[in-house]
């Protein structure tokens, strides 16, 4: 079976229908079998459709794709912690020069940064680095 992407040539209306092979479709389309559900008529045409990629490969492209972020974000924020909230409401308030970081709030602390305004979304767990070892006396012993 394939799915082709399909545009009628009367309405403009995108939309998708299985064949069992590319001259499947290439038959039924000759004989006008192939109608658009929008307005019936048979001038349907296939789109241009990117290939189907296996399973497997879409996993190793997404955690490809996870990686890369999570190293674009360790290289290029900083990790503030707990104090995110406090960073972001001093930057938007001016009292620190704006830079990119990331850390955690509570669900008070995001609904109050929300309520004021200040440009602030969550980071989705998949996304996030390790979180940096703190420095400091006991990381120093």
């Amino acid at each position: 079976m394939i799915r082709y992407a399909l545009v009628c040539q009367t309405c403009d209306h995108d939309f998708e229908a299985w064949f069992a092979s590319s001259d499947a479709f290439d038959k039924q389309a000759k004989r006008k079998l192939v109608t658009c559900p929008e307005c019936e008529s048979a001038s349907v045409k296939k789109q241009i459709m990117a290939p189907s990629v296996r399973t497997s490969e879409k996993a190793k492209a997404i955690e490809a794709m996870k990686s890369a972020a999570q190293n674009h974000i360790s290289e290029n924020y900083d990790y503030v912690g707990e104090d995110f909230a406090n960073e972001a409401r001093a930057m938007y308030y001016g009292e620190e020069a704006h830079r990119p970081i990331w850390g955690e709030t509570t669900p008070e602390e995001r609904a109050a940064l929300a309520e004021e305004g200040v440009p602030a979304l969550p980071l989705p767990p998949e996304l996030a680095p390790k979180k940096p070892k703190r420095k400091g006396k006991a990381a120093e012993n």
